[in-house]
């Protein structure tokens, strides 16, 4: 299927976008890297009146260190990201992460933030994002607002962002100190979407633990620093809240099953 018709304009400035999306409403969208947003306009899962291209905006193609987070701008490239020499001690989850995200070619198009706005509960990017408690930035021509990720995503493809707004940047907080950082997936082919993401961070005092691919959203966890048979029961506990479901891909009771023995190893791997 090919798209129905729509208007096309490509945005040279922030300012441009959002008076776009003020003047149009909640017929426009906004095309990043395209990795997301052509394939949902072939299929005719959205119909907008007018398409806002920002990929060639320079203001919105940064990564930088504001504080204790690391900023990265709407335009950024996931390679670039991948690429960035900092990233690893920065942000050694997203480091960890972004390999297993699509194939090398739609790494080179899609977009951090992008990633973000699809919110599909099985990507690798929002579910980091959720695991460090990151936040992300939208913009109006009324103002900008900050929203925390458990805030953001409010289900599947789902965002709280409004009509008017666009996503201008993500924050990710700064790697902790002693603290452990590890992800891990199961997917059909290696680059296709997981059939369960997890993520996790260890600390002196507590384990975190995120899970993508089951519920709508990705699902955070917190434990004291447990380990043995007290870890097991925490993990088939929170395996069976989960719940999982059927599809094409999966049982809920593999899914589950991953949730079990991928919790498990990405703890103990962030536990070294």
């Amino acid at each position: 299927m090919k798209p129905k018709a729509f208007d096309y304009m490509r945005a040279n400035s922030v300012d441009e976008a959002v008076a776009g999306l003020a003047k149009t409403g909640e017929g426009a969208r906004i095309l990043a890297g395209g990795q997301s947003m052509v394939p949902i306009l072939n299929f005719r899962l959205a119909d907008p009146e007018l398409l806002i291209d920002i990929s060639r905006i320079k203001e919105l193609d940064y990564i930088k260190i504001d504080g204790n987070a690391v900023q990265i701008g709407a335009a950024t490239r996931q390679a670039k990201v991948m690429a960035w020499p900092e990233l690893a001690d920065r942000i050694p989850l997203l480091a960890k992460a972004l390999p297993h995200v699509g194939h090398f070619q739609t790494r080179s198009r899609g977009t951090i933030c992008g990633s973000l706005a699809h919110a599909d509960p099985s990507s690798e990017i929002p579910l980091c994002l959720a695991m460090l408690d990151g936040e992300v930035i939208l913009k109006s021509a009324s103002g900008e607002r900050r929203l925390a990720a458990a805030d953001f995503q409010t289900g599947m493809l789902s965002t709280a962002k409004r009509d008017d707004e666009m996503l201008v940047a993500a924050r990710f907080p700064i790697a902790e100190a002693g603290t452990g950082y590890a992800f891990d997936e199961m997917a059909q082919r290696r680059g296709d979407f997981a059939i369960v993401a997890v993520a996790a961070t260890v600390s002196a005092s507590k384990i975190r633990l995120g899970v993508g691919g089951v519920a709508d959203k990705p699902t955070i966890v917190e434990w004291g620093n447990i380990a043995g048979d007290e870890l097991d029961d925490a993990l088939n506990a929170f395996a069976w809240e989960l719940g999982g479901y059927d599809d094409v891909h999966a049982t809920a009771r593999y899914r589950r099953e991953l949730v079990r023995r991928l919790g498990r190893r990405v703890i103990e791997e962030a536990r070294t």
